[in-house]
């Protein structure tokens, strides 16, 4: 027998997740969503991409701008739910929805609970240079990502991924998509036979995943090559990690898309920004980086060859 769910999610992450939950033949009742939004050439108003999926589904969508009102709230009701689905939905749940679901609500977090709570922790994760995050199925409380672990025995109900050594937050948003509807898979099952538990987390080793800010994306090149590289890594390709490049007339902003550290000494002297060799070797506070994928203000990405047909950077040459 299938669960009544309500899917709650906005972005691409979400999506493999919504399509996990069909493929096991659960009966999706609604498909909660942000609402459309005005982007790219034209500004036309655009679906999100479960917005997009629920309805090639012919599942009923909501888009509501809060959950808060009285008619939200009846309206939710009204699904008779066994279980919500959040994954990335973008709106505060209040309390009241919360507990509609006979079974709760549970969310896919992309993180190793407790560290990286909060709204970025692909990016967050990299950015600090950790070695492995994962997907976990969390019962949804009134906290921040603070609710209990689903489980099935002893083990958490989710994976463990290695990030890899010049992995972008793109490529392991990814990878983590896959992870989350594996696991939201799992979850239901167990849910359905009742073989679901859940277990608080842990209370040592809570971190917090703050919203990217657009303030963060310069790269400063006085860091060490290591902590530039996971800066890059983490905001690729959004919001884009970037760097003031001289070009005749003047200078433009440019974001490195994707880099990989360079082993070698730095010459005595040398200046954090500098361009080391004629293969655009930059130096940092220690050690040096190779940007792999660059991008000018305004034009497409270019790999590292491609970009220094169109613009030499000799030795000598300063970034900002």
């Amino acid at each position: 027998m299938s669960l009544r769910v309500v899917f709650m999610g906005t972005p691409d992450f979400s999506v493999l997740a919504l399509e996990s939950v069909l493929a096991d033949g659960h009966n999706v009742v609604a498909a909660y969503s942000q609402p459309p939004r005005r982007s790219g050439r034209g500004m036309k108003e655009r679906k999100s991409p479960v917005h997009a999926a629920a309805e090639a589904a012919g599942i009923p969508v909501f888009t509501p701008t809060s959950l808060k009102t009285e008619d939200a709230l009846a309206t939710f009701r009204s699904h008779a739910a066994d279980v919500a689905i959040v994954v990335a939905y973008g709106l505060i749940l209040p309390p009241a929805i919360l507990e509609t679901p006979a079974r709760g609500c549970l969310n896919i977090h992309a993180s190793l609970l407790p560290r990286w709570r909060g709204a970025a922790p692909i990016n967050r994760a990299i950015m600090a240079g950790d070695r492995e995050t994962g997907v976990m199925i969390m019962k949804m409380d009134a906290g921040l990502d603070t609710g209990p672990l689903a489980c099935i025995g002893s083990e958490p109900c989710g994976e463990t991924l290695v990030i890899g050594e010049n992995e972008t937050a793109g490529e392991l948003h990814d990878r983590l998509a896959d992870a989350g509807g594996r696991a939201i898979s799992a979850a239901l099952t167990a849910l359905e036979n009742g073989s679901l538990r859940f277990r608080d987390q842990a209370v040592e080793g809570i971190t917090y995943a703050h919203k990217i800010d657009k303030s963060e994306s310069r790269i400063e090149w006085s860091r060490a090559a290591v902590q530039v590289h996971d800066h890059i890594r983490g905001l690729s390709p959004f919001p884009g990690a970037w760097c003031v490049v001289p070009f005749p007339g003047g200078s433009d902003r440019v974001k490195l898309l994707a880099a990989e550290r360079v082993s070698l000494a730095l010459p005595k002297g040398a200046v954090p920004g500098t361009v080391l060799d004629d293969d655009l070797t930059i130096a940092c506070g220690t050690g040096a980086i190779r940007p792999t994928l660059l991008q000018r203000a305004g034009k497409q990405a270019l790999d590292r060859k491609s970009f220094l047909r169109g613009h030499v950077m000799p030795a000598g040459t300063r970034v900002d």
